[in-house]
């Protein structure tokens, strides 16, 4: 293949990939608590997803590089089935916690197989290839087909029960045939020529671990920066569980029609997500990145605390897409500053650990603030969640006690210079 036919499968098939989730958005905390849920414990499946990412996250990616992208990509997609199947039907805590931890080994295994097998592809084809302009577009087909099934989302559940399915439900088994559909996509179009190793090296995985968590502690604990950055993305996940979860209970509470408003909502967001990463440059230009991440931590802050104390579904819905446009714009920001603090080797294990912290923040979120919910209401704890999101913004300020920090990072590397980009 060429590069620019890599690029064609990567975004069709990243697209694929997204095109599920888009159809749950807007029905995934809705529909438990149709099911006689309450807020808590759906917090708590839920954070056993992040506990098993966390877990998981790191040796699933030297699976994949022991074993190839392909693979566990493939293995990924018929876990995820599983996992749908079992959220069809789901109506105990034992059947939903075992759908959300299916979920979570299905997320860790997807992280990143299919980014590095389009960088391994292009390069291949075309040593000069443009990796940057095929994960822009990557990036913009997920956001374009998230948008465009929770609206169609929407619309089902709008449309009413299927039979004996409940309206909540039709969305589940839609995305359970376009997950078929992604997974076949990728068996079919995910071409992959590695060298014969022989037999599989099982502790490949486990070394691949150790040597990450210990590049990347080694960075945090050299640099002021990095552990302020890290910080960050601990509170800022933490607060996320305001928007993405206690969002459609709060909708519910000023309006009967949270069900098949939370489609169409949800497909804007999107977009207003999009504009607020475009229009971000312009920020930074004029404060700089540091202080434009200071600047979106305690706006998103605030439009949080709008989506808690506004009164009736426009107010609860502005506050809630302006949350949105700042953190889309929030997101380049914060990836930018952290792929300025680290070099070569550095880079992925950086990463890895930026996302193992957001997976810790948000489970520890999902279980804190859903309990609140239940005690004191759905207000109570969205405002809670805001306050902490926004403190993190002092930590966009925080300088090494060096400026030639950079370069004692340097001098602790090693020889290779692999990097790589997640999402």
């Amino acid at each position: 293949m060429t590069a620019a036919q890599v690029r064609s499968r990567y975004v069709f098939l990243i697209a694929m990939r997204w095109l599920p989730v888009g159809l749950l958005v807007p029905i995934v905390v809705l529909l438990p608590l149709e099911r006689g849920f309450d807020i808590a414990q759906i917090g708590s499946v839920v954070a056993v997803q992040g506990i098993v990412v966390l877990l998981l996250e790191l040796p699933t990616g030297g699976l994949a590089d022991a074993i190839g992208r392909r693979p566990v990509l493939l293995i990924a997609g018929v876990i995820n089935l599983a996992s749908l199947a079992l959220l069809v039907v789901a109506d105990t805590m034992a059947l939903l916690g075992l759908a959300y931890l299916l979920q979570g080994v299905y997320r860790a295994l997807d992280s990143g197989p299919l980014e590095s097998w389009f960088v391994d592809r292009s390069l291949a084809a075309d040593p000069e290839a443009d990796i940057e302009t095929g994960l822009a577009h990557g990036g913009t087909a997920s956001s374009l087909a998230i948008a465009g099934t929770a609206l169609l989302s929407g619309g089902l559940v709008w449309l009413g029960p299927v039979g004996s399915v409940s309206a909540l439900t039709v969305p589940v088994l839609v995305a359970l045939v376009l997950s078929v559909l992604s997974t076949l996509a990728a068996a079919l179009l995910m071409a992959e020529e590695r060298p014969p190793r022989g037999k599989v090296e099982l502790l490949a995985p486990v070394r691949g671990m150790v040597t990450a968590v210990g590049g990347a502690l080694t960075l945090a604990r050299r640099s002021r920066v990095v552990l302020a950055l890290v910080g960050v993305e601990f509170l800022w996940s933490f607060g996320m569980v305001t928007f993405e979860q206690l969002m459609p209970v709060r909708l519910s509470e000023v309006t009967t029609a949270a069900g098949p408003l939370m489609g169409p909502v949800s497909s804007v967001a999107w977009g207003a997500s999009a504009a607020g990463a475009a229009l971000v440059p312009l920020l930074s230009r004029r404060l700089g990145a540091r202080w434009t991440g200071f600047t979106l931590r305690v706006v998103q802050g605030l439009t949080i605390v709008g989506m808690g104390l506004l009164a009736g579904p426009a107010g609860v819905i502005g506050a809630f897409l302006l949350c949105y446009a700042v953190h889309g714009a929030a997101n380049p920001v914060h990836s930018g500053l952290l792929h300025r603090r680290a070099e070569g080797e550095y880079r992925t294990s950086l990463l890895s650990l930026n996302s193992m912290v957001a997976s810790t923040g948000f489970a520890i979120g999902s279980i804190a603030l859903t309990v609140v919910a239940a005690r004191t209401g759905t207000q109570a704890a969205i405002v809670a969640g805001a306050v902490l999101l926004a403190a993190a913004a002092p930590l966009y300020l925080v300088k090494d006690r060096r400026r030639s920090s950079r370069i004692e990072f340097r001098e602790h590397s090693h020889s290779g210079t692999s990097e790589s980009q997640a999402l």
